[in-house]
């Protein structure tokens, strides 16, 4: 039986918790380190690389986070462990880093993302968490990687993440509708939905609910926007202020 308390009870820190000005930078070590010193469970994204290695990063180019116009999927591990994040002395770390820095002190609460070789991130990552101890789960935008779970890794604990995707112009819009709905839960059966937090509340996310489907959402911002996901939800991942602090 999967136990899904934390995600329905812990704060999940979004990207570990870094800050609004940027001098803690998102999914870095120092980031994580914070969330481990609040007791925060933590919410990281992961990539590929071209040699298969699987990074903490969210973008699938290093331009926004390192000033380097070149993308993940064209580059060794090696030739990007230099880089700096922003201005700060933070690189970006290995998943592996991140286990170890962890420990399961803390519930990791895991994206992969959906840009590259979906396969491999899948097949690494799995490799990657073998023999960590730490209670853990990975959530997707693609239905595809859901379902890879669904298949290879049962017991792991799956989500689907979902929006109205309303700014994506390159999407379909039957894809969009399809999406937006989670038409492919029907066949992934996701433990848990993770829905965009500026198309809530929405009768998509409300009827999975009803079902018994824990659903939380990303991304809150403010106490205001948290307690009104709570209200109606199960929890919301936060960045950039301390729910408990509001909440007590």
């Amino acid at each position: 039986m999967k136990d899904l308390t934390w995600i329905k009870d812990n704060y999940i820190a979004h990207r570990g918790f870094h800050s609004l000005d940027k001098s803690i930078p998102e999914n870095t070590l120092i980031a994580f380190k914070k969330a481990i010193d609040y007791n925060y469970s933590i919410e990281l994204d992961v990539n590929i690389t071209k040699d298969g290695q699987v990074v903490v990063f969210h973008d699938i180019n290093l331009e926004r986070l390192c000033k380097v116009d070149i993308n993940l999927s064209d580059v060794t591990y090696d030739e990007i462990k230099g880089f700096h994040i922003l201005n700060s002395n933070e690189k970006i770390p290995l998943l592996s880093d991140v286990l170890e820095l962890v420990k399961g002190k803390v519930p990791l609460l895991i994206e992969l993302k959906t840009k590259g070789h979906n396969r491999l991130l899948c097949e690494s990552f799995v490799k990657t968490m073998s023999n960590y101890n730490g209670e853990y789960a990975i959530h997707s935008f693609s239905p595809w990687i859901v379902h890879w779970f669904k298949k290879n890794e049962p017991d792991v604990i799956r989500g689907q993440i979902a929006e109205y995707f309303k700014s994506n112009t390159k999407m379909n819009s039957l894809v969009k509708l399809l999406m937006k709905r989670m038409t492919f839960n029907r066949y992934t059966k996701p433990d848990f939905i993770n829905y965009g937090i500026k198309d809530l509340p929405n009768k998509y996310a409300t009827k999975f609910h009803n079902e018994g489907v824990c659903v939380i959402s990303y991304t809150a911002r403010n106490y205001l926007e948290f307690n009104l996901v709570k209200k109606h939800y199960d929890n919301a991942v936060f960045e950039f202020f301390r729910p408990e602090i509001e909440e007590h």
